[in-house]
């Protein structure tokens, strides 16, 4: 179901914290690994890179933004921390996700973002109302708690 719902969307949004505590949010075309991580491009100056370069704590959802409202919805949350990505996995997952993507005339670096948690929601699947907690592990998930809000 997890897998299910990264695929949902090629947007993803993320929270990031600035050096006066304001929370920002930005969007943006996303690939990820089986271990969850997700992999951006992103200009350095850009508010999110300076507050990631500053403060590495951040938070992610996805989510099919052409859900309708009163009918069943499902999306994921992750929190975690985010960063430069090393080596060649971003552009490789990255160029993987989006074919038409030429690693070449990309100047920019690859952002990171490595979740500890994840909370999903998938009514169709689990009911109404109730959300899955899992750790992020390099073995997998790890089931933390199930809530049903009423």
């Amino acid at each position: 179901m997890s897998r299910r719902l990264m695929n949902a969307s090629r947007l993803f949004a993320l929270a990031t914290v600035s050096a006066g505590g304001r929370a920002h949010i930005s969007h943006m075309y996303f690939a990820w690994n089986d271990r969850f991580d997700i992999f951006w491009i992103s200009d350095p100056e850009s508010l999110h890179s300076r507050n990631l370069a500053a403060r590495p704590t951040a938070a992610a959802t996805v989510y099919d933004s052409n859900q309708t409202w009163g009918r069943p919805d499902r999306g994921i949350q992750l929190h975690g921390r985010a960063g430069v990505a090393r080596g060649g996995e971003a552009a490789r997952v990255y160029g993987e996700r989006f074919r038409e993507f030429d690693p070449e005339g990309n100047d920019l670096p690859f952002y990171r973002f490595r979740p500890r948690t994840m909370k999903l929601f998938d009514e169709r699947r689990l009911g109404g109302a109730t959300f899955v907690t899992a750790r992020v592990t390099s073995a997998g998930l790890v089931w933390l708690r199930t809530e049903v809000l009423v």
